[in-house]
């Protein structure tokens, strides 16, 4: 039985978002960002994500009320949707809907992951790991089992009606199937640790096939297991903080109880190969992912690795719309190679927003050389802010950063 404080703290909150929600500039946002993903912009698209909440709470705005955990949760979201549309907004679609996850479960590959951590802000859940190599030896790859998925309609009704309590009559409640993030790398740099990794690519690059090539069937029966199920999610407005409006998705003949791989967006990276070749991004990365996003409608690739070098590579992977180009590209190489393909997903440096004294003038020259240097080449081009770890805790850097990336953007 839930609180009756807690219901009224969350219908009010829902109330607010609603009442965003309904304004008219969220379908005009929706439209430039279909526009941008349609290699069409009418201007540069911008947003804010993955933001040091623990340094953000200005005025209480962020304090949670609600005692049941459920009700947390959901009260974490709606108060940082309203903060961020008040205080940095950019490009943000504030949707007139709550998803609430199907209970659905993976079992995981069954690899514990065995690490120490550094913590400097104990308020920070950013960490430093070092992690212990569990893959040494050719028994060790029998550690890695198969995927099984398995979901729980009882729970998930039960999420629902809790939802249905808190939100009718606000917000519409959806049923949210699984969004699928499906990295190797990410995975086998705490399994291994990434300088392990690396050199186990040169003393034993087959060995390093091998758990390759079962991660990848491992992931193929997870999306043949989700897509059999109807477990998959529905329409994404998001794919790796940036907005995933489009035309092309879903595809012809899709069925929103059955959602399709194809229907939806996927992401990929491999940071950790931030400084190999691309000969051996190719053959350890390349040649496998794609055999996952083949799958899907729309692919964006890349995050903090540099790919300016390698687009020649990331051109052999299927159905890719954006391609981040993270602080460490050389931004005119960058430009040149991707042209007007893809769209150039630029990620400014959020170490802009960190130090001890904070420069507009440095952020406004970083984001206006981007623009001028995607206008040289016809890159259509999105500006995503993310990774910030700390602004000082002084919350109005993000602010000032949005007012002045949206003035770059001619917003």
């Amino acid at each position: 039985m839930l609180n009756e404080t807690d219901v009224k703290i969350i219908r009010e909150l829902a109330a607010q978002v609603a009442e965003i929600a309904a304004l008219p500039v969220q379908e005009e946002k929706r439209e430039l960002w279909r526009r941008l993903n349609a290699l069409q912009p009418e201007r540069p698209m911008v947003m804010i994500d993955q933001v040091c909440w623990n340094e953000m709470n200005i005025d209480d705005e962020l304090t949670l009320r609600c005692t049941d955990p459920e009700c947390r949760d959901y009260e974490t979201f709606l108060r940082r949707t309203l903060y961020q549309w008040k205080h940095f907004p950019v490009d943000m679609v504030v949707e007139p809907y709550i998803r609430v996850r199907k209970a659905i479960y993976n079992s995981g590959f069954g690899i514990e992951v065995h690490e120490e951590t550094a913590v400097t802000d104990p308020t920070n859940d950013v960490v430093g790991h070092k992690y212990e190599n569990q893959f040494q030896t050719e028994d060790d790859l029998e550690k890695i089992r198969e995927l099984k998925v398995t979901y729980d309609p009882a729970e998930t009704e039960r999420r629902l009606e809790v939802a249905h309590v808190l939100f009718d009559g606000l917000l519409e409640v959806r049923a949210w199937g699984a969004d699928p993030y499906l990295s190797l790398w990410d995975p086998i740099s705490t399994w291994m640790g990434v300088e392990n990794a690396l050199y186990a690519l040169v003393d034993r690059p087959d060995y390093m096939h091998r758990l390759l090539t079962r991660m990848t069937n491992g992931y193929l029966s997870l999306l043949d297991q989700l897509e059999s199920q109807g477990l998959l999610c529905g329409q994404q407005s998001l794919i790796h903080c940036t907005g995933a409006y489009t035309t092309e998705l879903p595809k012809p003949g899709y069925n929103p109880e059955k959602p399709r791989t194809q229907d939806l967006w996927m992401f990929g990276l491999a940071q950790m190969f931030s400084t190999v070749s691309p000969e051996m991004f190719q053959e350890f990365e390349v040649d496998y992912t794609s055999r996952i996003c083949e799958r899907f409608g729309l692919v964006y690739y890349g995050c903090c690795d540099p790919l300016d070098s390698k687009m020649d590579q990331v051109r052999m992977i299927p159905h890719v719309r954006k391609v981040s180009m993270s602080p460490w590209v050389n931004e005119e190489h960058g430009a040149a190679v991707i042209g007007s393909d893809f769209v150039y997903s630029r990620k400014p440096n959020p170490a802009f927003v960190a130090p001890d004294h904070f420069n507009p003038d440095q952020i406004r020259a970083d984001l206006t050389r981007t623009r001028d240097i995607c206008n040289k080449y016809g890159c259509p081009l999105e500006y995503i802010l993310k990774d910030i770890s700390t602004v000082h805790y002084e919350p109005q850097r993000l602010t000032e950063w949005g007012q002045i990336a949206m003035e770059v953007a001619g917003a």
